[in-house]
């Protein structure tokens, strides 16, 4: 097995054929639409029905700005993910990347930031799902579920915990796409298409109505905050971009990956970034940035928007339709991306085998599947949202960071590696992607980089007495791990 330093930094082999490892393999049933549906699906919907709320009273009207940035940052990433989702396509999307590029603990190190990202992520959107849940019962039927059955518990100003005791919807939630995975990637995939379209169309009606009460005061002392303000903002902001990574997670899931996964991630990012500049400009004309730190803006702050524009609760009605129906693809998304990630890891030996193991009939990790909704529903019934934004935005940027990284290390490492896609204007697209990454990472908390050291430390602890002993490439002989394999292109 070599020395435990040459152990820690050796790479995975690149394999790019049909059959990219020994055992488990994942049916090819996802078309390019499907897999931008995905990436769409697992976006739309987290940033712009809840996180308006938590981003403009930091950056005020700046706040289109920070909406600029955070895309910018996730196009230049977006760039990256798709020379290597093409050349590379496989499950596991960030980790395995690093695997092959950087080494295994950096692999490691990267599984951890995006095991905490997904799985962090699915709990704040199904907390963020109940609000519009309960607005659309308050609406439709005249009652709502209690705060003991909705709400996590909250801290008051006096430091007492208050509120209720599980949020039982977000629960539900999470439990129904556990049902949907586990019947199979297909099926879902056609599901979420159709949530995509129907959130598509209601944030439209939202951009229309939102216009019309265009308020130019709203926009007076736009950069109120500064610098500082738009950069915290804008770390905020780029949780609702984790849906790029979404796509390239099912690399061993879509028809003809090597041209699907670089259109669907750059599809994906240009409809997420102009839903996301048109909706934080259309709630800004009609509310001013003071409403946005009210409690009406934060549980189902769209809708209420809409019914303070309008006068009437139809139009808030159905925009709170339109969000629990999208939230929902959110949900299931990006609950697929962690079980495809686990999966990987799974498969190389750094967590137990039955985490890999497949259904003979749907083509599916169903083991996988339902231990990851149990955790995920444990986290959303019982922390509150405003524990889990920033969490998820740190462990989204580090991912993009590497992503950049290992374009160029496989460049110079790989440079007969059959790339379909490339990364325009290389070197300055990955350079420029850790830049902006590392401007975001700059606004955020103290806290959160406490709480995300925390667990990169938990993470290390548990490779070094578990992971690098049972780690797949242990099996392989030195020759083997060595060596990277011939693309077929090369062998011609």
């Amino acid at each position: 097995m070599g020395t435990v330093g040459a152990q820690l930094f050796r790479r995975k082999p690149i394999v790019v054929q049909h059959t990219h490892h020994r055992g488990e393999e994942l049916a090819r049933n996802l078309s390019t639409f499907q897999l931008m549906m995905f990436g769409v699906g697992a976006t739309v919907g987290t940033g712009i029905f809840f996180v308006l709320s938590e981003s403009i009273p930091k950056a005020g009207p700046a706040v289109i700005i920070s909406f600029v940035v955070a895309a910018i940052c996730a196009g230049l990433s977006a760039l990256c993910y798709a020379e290597l989702a093409a050349a590379i396509p496989v499950s596991g999307s960030t980790y395995s990347y690093t695997y092959h590029a950087l080494g295994e603990v950096w692999a490691i190190i990267i599984a951890g930031c995006v095991l905490l990202e997904y799985g962090v992520a699915v709990s704040a959107v199904a907390v963020g799902w109940s609000g519009y849940f309960n607005e659309l019962l308050q609406n439709t039927l005249g009652f709502r579920l209690p705060d003991a059955l909705s709400v996590t518990f909250i801290q008051g100003s006096d430091g007492a915990a208050t509120g209720g005791v599980i949020n039982l919807p977000a629960v539900v939630l999470v439990g129904l796409c556990c049902l949907l995975l586990i019947r199979g990637v297909a099926e879902s995939a056609t599901v979420n298409a159709i949530m995509v379209l129907i959130k598509l169309g209601v944030l439209a009606l939202f951009i229309v109505l939102g216009i019309t009460a265009f308020n130019a005061d709203h926009f007076e002392d736009f950069f109120r905050f500064g610098a500082a303000g738009v950069s915290a903002a804008a770390g905020t902001i780029f949780f609702s971009f984790i849906g790029l990574d979404a796509v390239a997670t099912a690399g061993e899931e879509v028809r003809n990956p090597q041209k699907a996964l670089p259109r669907a991630i750059i599809g994906a990012l240009i409809i997420v970034s102009t839903v996301y500049i048109l909706v934080a400009i259309a709630g800004l004309a009609a509310e001013p940035v003071e409403f946005f730190s009210t409690e009406e803006a934060g549980e189902a702050g769209l809708a209420q928007i809409l019914e303070n524009v309008t006068g009437t609760p139809v139009w808030s009605t159905i925009l709170a339709a339109g969000a629990v129906v999208s939230i929902f693809s959110v949900t299931l998304v990006t609950l697929y991306g962690q079980t495809r990630i686990l999966f990987s890891i799974s498969r190389d030996g750094f967590v137990p085998r039955r985490f890999v193991r497949v259904n003979a009939k749907t083509l599916t990790p169903i083991y996988n599947t339902v231990v990851v909704s149990v955790v995920v529903a444990v986290v959303a019934g019982f922390v509150p949202s405003d524990y889990l934004w920033d969490t998820v935005s740190i462990g989204t940027l580090m991912a993009f960071i590497v992503v950049a990284l290992a374009v160029i290390v496989l460049r110079r490492t790989q440079p007969g590696l059959e790339r379909p896609f490339r990364v325009p204007l290389y070197p300055v697209v990955p350079i420029l992607t850790i830049a902006a990454c590392v401007y975001i990472l700059s606004g955020l908390a103290a806290v959160t980089w406490v709480i995300f050291g925390a667990w990169i430390v938990i993470v290390l602890l548990y490779y070094w007495f578990y992971g690098r002993r049972h780690a797949t490439l242990n099996d392989y002989t030195s020759d083997e791990q060595i060596a990277e394999p011939i693309h077929p292109e090369e062998e011609r």
